[in-house]
């Protein structure tokens, strides 16, 4: 367990330390990294919520990375944001509307290719929450159908057998957080006719920070 009282700097190393050496859950098996920032991030009005790591993102250490991560910080700079862990240009802000802290609901690649268990996802819950507890975010996104899963199945189990289609739009919380949900980078690169709706939801993530009631 954390530290609520230890200093930032502390508690991530504990918590990248808990993460990188998990074994809780099938998702460990094959693995080559579990995904977590090594730097502890600073606070954050956004946290953005991806599925489980690829093999590009595995490698990378970073969620959201190549054409899909592109695409994704090009829609944070349209809200005016950037990511955490995005480096900061010379004499340049964070942007007007802030910082978005990007992570994955699930942080291992499993060895074969398949979907994460309801079980596993609860299991790699405890993580996003220390996780959640650092950074202090007043708004989630939560980007695909297992983000969104993995956020309601303890608050709200029926809503999180409800397909992403059926979840976007809604007025959803997670511990008292506004959560919006939307499409995964990956799948607008598929579909790009879906990028207006994605547009919107973060749209709407925007109106429900400054706004969450």
């Amino acid at each position: 367990m954390s530290d609520p009282d230890a200093p930032p700097a502390l508690a991530w190393s504990a918590l990248v330390q808990a993460v990188s050496g998990c074994r809780a859950c099938g998702l460990c098996e094959g693995r080559q990294a579990a995904l977590v920032a090594a730097q502890c991030p600073p606070l954050a009005d956004w946290l953005v919520v991806g599925e489980m790591p690829d093999e590009d993102e595995e490698r990378a250490g970073l969620p959201f990375v190549g054409a899909p991560g592109v695409l994704l910080d090009n829609m944070l700079r349209a809200l005016g944001l950037r990511r955490t862990s995005a480096p900061v240009e010379p004499g340049a802000g964070p942007g007007p509307a802030g910082l978005a802290h990007v992570t994955l609901a699930a942080r291992c690649r499993p060895g074969l290719p398949r979907s994460p268990l309801p079980a596993e996802l609860a299991t790699c819950e405890g993580h996003l929450q220390r996780e959640i507890a650092q950074v202090r975010p007043r708004v989630i996104l939560a980007l695909g159908r297992f983000a969104a899963q993995a956020l309601l199945q303890q608050e709200q189990p029926a809503l999180a057998r409800e397909p992403l289609g059926r979840l976007r739009g809604r007025d959803l919380s997670y511990q008292g957080l506004p959560l919006v949900v939307s499409y995964p980078p990956a799948y607008l690169m598929r579909n790009p006719a879906d990028k207006a709706r994605a547009w919107q939801d973060l749209c709407r993530a925007r109106a429900r920070l400054r706004h969450p009631s």
